[in-house]
């Protein structure tokens, strides 16, 4: 993708003195206290600002936190607490600055953090006015948000619009070079792994995919209405069956493609949905009118496994069972260790895939983890991103 690159205007030396406007994704978790409770994305964050304080600029960053009201900030808004935390992994205290849309005092050498940018009324229209007073502030504009990159909002697009330069953090150029690596130009088989409670909220995903991939796997309660599409009972299993017509026609679509999506021949159940509801492995053939099918049977596990160890590409998006309760973890845990042993270039997000990642201790056997959820969700639906769109409409000026 052509967009140009901030490590590229660092190496080119074309950062020194300069204003940095870093949008960054600090949009952290927290508890009652206000305490942060997992600090991923910060940690994600700090290596474009150690990049734009090492080439001598003048660094700002900001970010939203949680979902406040625009135009009435309140201290449970407040970017402070990951201020604290930000100053820990740089090892320098960290300033916050409110009310910084009219100006900012920021020296080369000097790092800022700007509150909570969903305070500033207009940001989530994207508001061309406070877009250009935000531009303003800058000479390069620095969007390493890939979580926000779906919003075409006043700190991540408007931004990108009027800034001198626009350009993509470290962050966000990797979440690009994986998906054009993913999607663009994929390495064959390509096998793509799309599971959830509901067909309905990854409809658009399912029918995308059934255009692009060699093997479609669906999980959890997606599954299950496949399988009811396949003719196959499932009990009290969590399906959509208004939605049977729709999960016919992707299976249509991928065989007209000579491509399958791939009908679990062995399922685990249970009589509750508990994580000490005896486990049952069954046929898919035998499952019961009081059943509910928590997981893939080892059968159907082993199976997708091998055709994962023979991908050239594999995108993964959630688990293809309960995995939270250990009866009903096999087949995500069989599924985990057969992509971290592929050969294969695997992309992977969404958090309940993350989890499991980090689970299983997998990590590093996944070529690239992507940090954006509902960004993510879109590029699998086949959408341009508009953070993508206006970055390469700005590198080609």
């Amino acid at each position: 993708m052509n967009v140009i690159r901030f490590a590229d205007l660092c190496a080119q030396g074309q950062v020194a003195g300069k204003r940095v406007f870093i949008r960054a994704d600090l949009n952290v978790p927290q508890d009652d206290a206000g305490r942060i409770t997992e600090d991923t994305r910060i940690r994600a964050s700090i290596p474009a600002i150690q990049m734009a304080l090492a080439a001598g600029a003048a660094v700002m960053v900001t970010s939203h936190l949680g979902r406040p009201t625009e135009g009435a900030f309140t201290p449970e808004d407040s970017l402070a607490p990951v201020a604290v935390r930000m100053g820990e992994l740089l090892g320098r205290e960290v300033p916050v600055l409110a009310n910084w849309v009219e100006g900012v005092e920021v020296q080369p050498g000097q790092l800022v953090l700007l509150e909570n940018c969903r305070v500033n009324k207009g940001e989530k229209k994207n508001d061309e006015t406070l877009s250009r007073k935000i531009a303003a502030l800058c000479d390069i504009f620095v969007h390493d948000a890939f979580g926000t990159a779906h919003r075409a909002e006043a700190s991540t697009y408007g931004i990108a619009q009027y800034a001198p330069i626009a350009c993509a953090g470290p962050l966000l150029a990797a979440e690009m070079d994986a998906i054009s690596k993913a999607f663009l130009a994929p390495k064959r088989p390509l096998v793509a792994i799309v599971a959830g409670s509901k067909v309905s909220t990854k409809l658009t995903i399912l029918k995308s995919l059934a255009n692009n991939v060699d093997q479609l796997i669906v999980g959890g309660g997606i599954a299950n209405t496949f399988m009811l599409a396949a003719g196959l009972k499932i009990g009290k299993s969590l399906a959509e069956p208004d939605l049977l017509g729709e999960a016919i026609a992707v299976i249509e679509a991928m065989k007209a493609r000579g491509a399958a999506v791939p009908i679990p021949t062995d399922v685990v159940t249970a009589k509750a949905f508990s994580a000490d509801a005896p486990a049952t492995v069954k046929a898919a053939t035998e499952v019961e009118d009081d059943d509910l099918i928590l997981d893939i049977g080892p059968q159907t596990a082993q199976a997708l496994a091998a055709q994962l160890k023979l991908a050239g590409s594999i995108v993964w998006n959630g688990p293809v069972g309960v995995f939270e309760f250990a009866a009903f973890e096999n087949g995500t845990k069989t599924i985990a260790q057969a992509i971290a042993e592929s050969s294969a270039f695997s992309i992977a997000g969404g958090g309940d895939t993350l989890a499991a990642i980090a689970k299983y201790g997998i990590e590093k056997q996944v070529g690239y983890i992507s940090t954006g959820g509902g960004a993510f969700l879109e590029v699998l639906e086949g959408k341009t991103l508009p953070a993508f769109e206006v970055l390469a409409r700005r590198a080609v000026r």
